[in-house]
Order: C-alpha cells, then structure tokens, then sequence
C-alpha cells in the first residue's frame, strides 16, 4: 500500500510510519520539517507547508492519505482538493471536542458537533478549536463522501506526548514523596495509548474503513484510583494524598491542566463518548500497566526533573498539601 501521512513528525505520526513500515507498506511524509529534518529509513520525504504548498505532491497516487494535522477547514480544503482523484480513502484526525456539550444518553458518533458563531475565523483557540475541527470534517466527507474516514480520538496518552496531560503522573510519582490527588477513587477516566490508535489507523487504511468514529477508552473499566496505583507502581515511589473535590476547588486548582485527568464530577461528558463502533472495527487495547510503564521510562530519557507542560508545580503541590494537613489537624 502506497500512504501519505500530512504531519507525521510530532506524537501520533512517528507510531503510524512505524505500524505501517512494520507492516511493508510504502510511506510518504509531508510537512514542514519542523519537528524531524530528516525521515526514518525507507520513508520518502515531502517538504512543504499544506498551506499553500500541497500541490507538491502533484502527479502521485497514494492508496491511502492519513492527515494528522489539520486545523484550519480552508486549509484542509486545500488538500481534499488536491487529492481527492489521487488517493483511495482520506482518513482525518478530528477530536472527541467536535461535539457540542453535553453529549446525549447514546454517546456515539450521531451526536451533534459545535456550530461556530464566527465560521470563518482561522484563530486556534480553545474556545475555536473543537468548532474548526468539526468544520475539517466536513470538508473532508464533502470532498470524499464516499472514501473519507473521520477519527475522533479522546485524550492520546504514551510516549512522546507534547502536552504531558497524562505524563505527569508517573513523573511526579517517580519523584517520591507525598503526591497530591485530587476528587474520588472511582471516578471514571477515559484515554487511547497513540500506539493503539496508530495501529487501529493504519488497519483502517488497510481495509478502506469509511465512516465517523470515535476512539477513546472504554468508559467505565478504568478508575481515577486504577491509574494512580499503576503510576505508584510502576514509579515504584511516592504516596498518594487523595484531596477532596471541595477543597481542590476552593484552592482554585484548575482541572486537567494543574491536575490533569481530573474532571470535577458532571462537568465534563465528552469522556463518556463510546468508542464501541471502532472496537467493533478493529480498535483493540493493550495493557494499561504497559502505557504507564512506557510513559515512564520516555519521561526518564527526557529527566525526570524537567519542566512538564501540564500539572502542579511542585511548590505550588507543597503549599495545596501543606493546607489539606492544616485542615484535617
């Protein structure tokens, strides 16, 4: 199979060019450059910005286009254009934030996206970022409606996670000491390792899957307090200090980005989006203890000690620790 992947280079990229070259299939690369230079061995490479630019992949044919990166409709308009009569099945990364909140009783892919007041904006902002995907999509199942698949993935979590939403966790477990958690044991938390969903796109691909799909977890097998002994574990170090929603709140910690995975309990129902049409496709999971551990060992090759995009800071942690101390004396 003949595939381009538009991006490529950043986190979910580099476990798709590893599926598909494990699998023989012929990869083409194109983007920037900005993140890695130079491709993986027997990976042909494109350069150029999909602004502007797509049209230097005129004159080739591809089996199988997997757009990772797409952001801006104008732009994915571009390359819809550009490819539609060159390649067999368009396969686009959306989000599990297209949805309009709060998500109906069925969860599934039906569910109605967020309309944008200003649809022409090309700002990238949180409050914009879930509507331009959604608007993405449309251009890509217009352009293809017959060869486009949609991919609305949840919180990507594993090794070489930009963000660190999900690696702060082992990290700072792996730091010791008394670890600051915030809200219930029980509640539930929902998230794809990339590899998973690396694998499950390029099977995808193989097969011509058409259609909308989401691709999360399973809500309801896995608990807030099931990550944080599995992160205990695998750090083997730190004790965890579970701090009431009430008080995290009241100290004005932010959910999911000071402490992420914490959502404060019927805030958020995008989590609960099911994922049962691509499990029923092909989606399988590996071991949750594997994700940590992999996690992990990736954030120790970066040092342990190095500022994280995302969670407290470890003074900021003492003082909120030292207040639920005082509290409960």
């Amino acid at each position: 199979m003949r595939l381009l992947i538009i991006g490529g280079t950043k986190f979910l990229g580099p476990p798709i060019v590893s599926r598909a070259l494990e699998r023989g299939h012929a990869v083409t690369l194109f983007n920037r450059g900005l993140f890695t230079p130079s491709p993986p061995a027997g990976v042909e490479y494109v350069q150029g910005n999909r602004d502007g630019e797509i049209g230097r992949l005129a004159d080739r044919q591809f089996d199988a286009v997997i757009d990772t990166c797409g952001f801006v409709p104008r732009v994915v308009r571009q390359s819809v254009a550009q490819l539609a009569a060159a390649s067999g099945t368009y396969i686009f990364v959306s989000s599990i934030s297209a949805y309009a909140e709060p998500l109906g009783g069925g969860f599934a892919e039906e569910e109605p996206t967020i309309v944008l007041p200003d649809p022409a904006t090309e700002e990238i902002t949180n409050e914009a970022y879930g509507g331009l995907k959604a608007l993405c999509e449309r251009e890509v199942l217009s352009g293809m409606p017959d060869r486009a698949m949609v991919v609305r993935p949840g919180l990507i979590v594993g090794p070489r996670d930009p963000s660190d939403r999900f690696t702060y966790w082992p990290t700072r477990f792996a730091a010791g000491g008394d670890v600051l958690v915030p809200g219930s044991r029980g509640a539930f938390v929902s998230f794809i390792d990339v590899r998973d969903l690396a694998r499950w796109m390029v099977h995808a691909a193989e097969t011509g899957l058409t259609g909308t799909f989401n691709a999360g977890g399973t809500y309801g097998e896995l608990t807030m307090g099931d990550v944080i002994e599995a992160c205990r574990a695998a750090a083997g170090a730190g004790t965890p200090v579970w701090v009431s929603e009430d008080f995290a709140l009241s100290h004005n910690v932010a959910p999911w980005t000071e402490l992420p995975l914490w959502i404060p309990q019927g805030e958020d129902t995008l989590i609960r989006a099911s994922s049962a049409r691509a499990v029923a496709n092909g989606l399988t999971y590996r071991p949750f203890a594997e994700t940590v551990r992999d996690t992990l060992e990736w954030s120790k090759e970066q040092g342990l000690a190095r500022p994280l995009r995302a969670g407290l800071t470890r003074a900021r942690e003492a003082e909120l620790l030292e207040a639920w101390a005082s509290a409960a004396r």
